[in-house]
């Protein structure tokens, strides 16, 4: 004859209860997903933000590390070795490419002022396209 403890235990029957609500679970209202509209995927002709400094910067290493560094092909080793020298140059070296920057930004502006303008006037009309 078998002991209690050597039958193997009958499983229980459980109930599920509803979850109880309290003030931090209260449902709040889910706030819907933003529907894009047809046609707001963006003004093609609105002027493109001019690149930063340190992406002039890495327009001229990747031409001088491709040619002392032939037999690196991945990007990923190029652009660590862009970001490196970029965090070990002084200021006066970097000066240079944040002059472009800054004059391509100021191109920038221009171009952004007429083409707001042109829109409020309405000669931007998405009737045009």
């Amino acid at each position: 004859m078998k002991t209690r403890s050597q039958t193997t235990p009958k499983p229980l029957n459980t109930v599920r209860l509803p979850p109880v609500e309290s003030p931090r679970t209260r449902s709040r209202p889910k706030p819907k997903p933003e529907t894009r509209k047809k046609g707001t995927l963006g003004d093609l002709r609105r002027p493109k933000k001019p690149p930063t400094a340190f992406f002039y910067f890495m327009e001229d290493f990747r031409k001088t590390f491709q040619e002392e560094n032939p037999s690196v092909k991945a990007m990923q080793d190029v652009g660590k070795a862009c970001g490196e020298k970029w965090n070990k140059m002084a200021f006066e070296e970097k000066v240079k490419y944040y002059d472009l920057a800054t004059e391509r930004r100021a191109e920038f502006e221009k171009a952004m002022a007429q083409y707001n303008k042109k829109k409020i006037n309405g000669e931007l009309s998405e009737e045009s396209e």
